[in-house]
Formats: structure tokens, C-alpha cells, sequence
């Protein structure tokens, strides 16, 4: 399995890695983002909102479990902890198969209802300010979209 790593000095360097994202990914993609609370899952939905054009304020869905937004493509954030002790599928293949860009935190806790082809993003505090971005690609659509945005990532640098 291919797994590329990036080191982020700042909050703004996350946001600026994916709004990146934003700007490559394509309707049905999944993003899976796992990290411990604080680790920056929310920051980097804000950038890639940022990268799909989205207006609006983007903040955590926990007590909405899914918000979604307008932008060159609907994105459908999810914050799954508070399913922790369900079994409920509540229409997640409407999300994954729909028109829009879905994300999904804390999503190992609705394992089973995830689609096999996808991107896990981790992140990692290695410092106060700084984050290790870990991308484990599943599929070869997700594969080409992390060297593509690692390519441009090289660039922009």
C-alpha cells in the first residue's frame, strides 16, 4: 500500500495543504480523517471547503453528525463519534455515491458502511503548532490524486 507523509509547520500550512486537496478532488471522493481531538481534523475540512469554493463557516458537525455545504461541488462533512455505539447505517451511500465531496471524521467507527476505494487522512501533533499529515490512499483514483497534490505540493514550495 502506497502512504505518503507531510510535515505542516503551522494551522495555515495545513489549511493551504488542503485547499489543494479541495481543488483536485471529484464527486464521489471519500476522505477519511482520523486524529486524535485537536489534531487538526476540522482545520483541514476549512481548507478543503476553501478548495471547493465553499462560503460559508465550516465548523464541526458533532452535534449534526453530517453538515453539508455548497461549493463547485457539494461537501458533505461528517463527525461520526457520537455513533460510536450504533449500528445504524443512517443513508451513508447516498453521501459516498452522491453528486458532492464526502469527509468523514473519526470514520473507523462506521467501518462497515465505508466504501473499499478511499483516501485516510491521519493527523499527528509533533509539536505545538506542527502536524504529520499521513495519506494512506485505497484505490488507484485516490493514489493518483495524492501524487498529484504531493506534485503540486513540490511546486508550490
Amino acid at each position: 500500500m502506497n502512504e505518503y507523509e507531510i510535515t505542516t509547520m503551522s494551522s495555515e500550512e495545513t489549511q493551504n495543504l488542503s485547499e489543494r486537496l479541495g481543488q483536485l478532488v471529484q464527486a464521489q471522493d471519500v476522505l477519511i480523517l482520523e486524529g486524535d481531538l485537536g489534531a487538526g481534523k476540522t482545520t483541514f475540512t476549512k481548507g478543503l471547503a476553501k478548495g471547493l469554493g465553499v462560503k460559508r463557516v465550516v465548523n464541526s458537525p458533532t452535534f449534526n453528525i453530517i453538515k453539508e455545504y455548497k461549493g463547485r461541488l457539494p461537501l458533505y462533512h461528517m463527525d461520526v463519534y457520537r455513533l460510536a455505539e450504533s449500528e445504524e447505517d443512517l443513508g451513508f451511500d447516498e453521501y459516498f455515491y452522491g453528486e458532492g465531496v464526502t469527509v468523514v471524521e473519526w470514520a473507523h467507527l462506521i467501518e462497515a458502511f465505508l466504501p473499499s476505494s478511499l483516501l485516510k487522512i491521519s493527523l499527528f501533533h509533533t509539536g505545538d503548532s506542527t502536524r504529520k499529515i499521513v495519506l494512506e490512499p485505497s484505490g488507484e483514483r485516490y493514489i493518483r490524486l495524492c501524487e498529484e497534490l504531493l506534485q503540486n505540493e513540490s511546486t508550490s514550495n
